[in-house]
């Protein structure tokens, strides 16, 4: 193992050797070995600026917020509402009201499934998906199909992971309610076009979600721009904290929408008499005490993104992925899944023909390099490949071209194992339940 790291050091280059120091995890080792960790579409790691935000609200300002008239608490619901107003601004939302915070992406959806989806959607009306989606942008309308009498219908996917956009329009039908799709996907980064998507949406109008999980971390997103009329996103893919997400949705759309959850921040006041009368949005949406540090580390995640600039982290993007496709093109029996450098977004899906992705996954990890191996949860979408699985390189802001290169050098030494003995044509996920946990 050694042998693949030089002196037990891995060289840096360009933004990743500006900024690796900002990130206290990885001064972790493994053995000789330093972490490489290519595992960035599942969590990504987080910078000094936002522990020290997070310890800096527990420390200084920790309290509840919008209940307490003391100036503890009065100063936690302006950090708050700060953190509000500047993923407002992040993203180019035309109000700060037009942005919940939510647990994440899963919670995002589900939340517009029970509210939006329930009371437009009913028996005999159809709900647009397409064959890239993430169980999490793809269950919750299944889900409201079952239980309303609707019809899933997914926009199949072409053999290089694209959606056509005549496919999609094709799809937009007089009985079409709802469109969810994917902005990038977890599994191969390909970049879908969202925007003429929305466009044709539209134009049969029918309202937009769009997953923005992947995209966030890559490249400025403009929801005035795509002219979407939701789009979520998980904070702690973005280098924020676990646990907070946000629901950005037009502000005529979110007035319409029910609470989610009822309880304490939701209601104006409760008698046993009157009908209850719920608060507007955000904070109708935000039943209970909210992630209140989550917000505010997602704040200054976006505001060290900002730092850095979005320029940088394109052409850094670019780099990573280019050094990629060009290290595994040079492997015998590696294929590589999609076409990652049409529009690079920081994902490089593979598989070794013969070996098994958990093996693959398994032999880089004993070499320190972290990586996702299976089927990232959006199974419909690799069984449209016919694979049992991926390996994902899946890249941040830290990141250097000498990690691509150790991946490179570690994979010619792959060699089959215990699933590719034990299971050689059975999905593993049927027997790892903790796979379906995985994005």
């Amino acid at each position: 193992m050694t042998d693949l790291v030089s002196n037990g050091e891995i060289s840096t280059s360009t933004l990743g050797e500006s900024v690796r120091r900002d990130f206290p995890i990885l001064e972790r080792r493994f053995g000789p070995n330093p972490l490489v960790y290519l595992d960035n579409a599942a969590t990504s790691q987080k910078p000094r600026a936002v522990l020290d935000a997070l310890v800096n609200y527990y420390c200084d300002v920790n309290s509840n917020i919008g209940r307490g008239y003391y100036q503890l608490s009065m100063a936690a619901t302006d950090a708050y509402e700060a953190a509000r107003a500047t993923i407002r601004r992040a993203i180019n939302a035309e109000h700060a009201d037009e942005v919940v915070f939510t647990p994440g992406t899963t919670a995002a959806v589900n939340l517009l499934a029970d509210t939006f989806g329930r009371s437009v959607v009913t028996a005999g009306d159809q709900i647009v998906v397409t064959g890239m989606e993430h169980n999490s942008n793809m269950l919750p309308w299944r889900r409201l199909c079952e239980t309303s009498g609707a019809e899933l219908v997914v926009v199949p996917v072409s053999v290089g992971g694209r959606v056509a956009i005549d496919r999609f329009t094709e799809a937009l039908g007089p009985r079409v309610r709802l469109a969810a799709v994917a902005h990038v996907s977890n599994v191969l980064g390909t970049v879908n076009p969202v925007r003429e998507m929305i466009g044709a949406a539209h134009r049969h109008g029918v309202p937009v979600l769009v997953d923005g999980a992947q995209a966030v971390p890559h490249r400025p997103v403009d929801v005035r721009d795509l002219d979407a009329d939701f789009y979520c996103f998980s904070g702690h893919k973005v280098y924020g904290p676990m646990g907070i997400g946000v629901l950005y949705g037009k502000r005529e759309l979110l007035s319409r929408l029910a609470p989610y959850q009822v309880g304490g921040g939701t209601v104006k006041g409760v008698t046993l008499e009157e009908p209850v009368a719920y608060v507007p949005v955000p904070a109708r949406l935000e039943a209970g005490t909210p992630h209140i540090a989550g917000a505010i580390g997602l704040a200054a995640a976006f505001e060290y993104v900002e730092d850095l600039g979005w320029d940088s982290i394109r052409r850094h993007d670019d780099m990573l992925v280019y050094a990629a496709v060009a290290a595994l093109e040079s492997i015998p029996r590696v294929r590589i899944i999609g076409d990652p450098a049409a529009q690079p977004s920081g994902i490089v899906s593979f598989v070794v023909d013969g070996i098994h992705p958990y093996d693959v996954g398994g032999h880089l990890d004993r070499h320190g390099v972290a990586v996702r191996s299976g089927v990232h949860c959006a199974n419909v979408f690799l069984d449209s490949f016919g694979e049992v699985g991926t390996v994902r390189l899946s890249f941040a802001v830290y990141n250097t071209e000498a990690e691509v290169d150790l991946v490179r050098r570690a994979l010619t030494t792959v060699q089959p194992g215990f699933w590719t003995e034990k299971h050689p044509t059975e999905r593993f996920l049927a027997t790892d339940p903790v796979a379906h946990n995985q994005h």
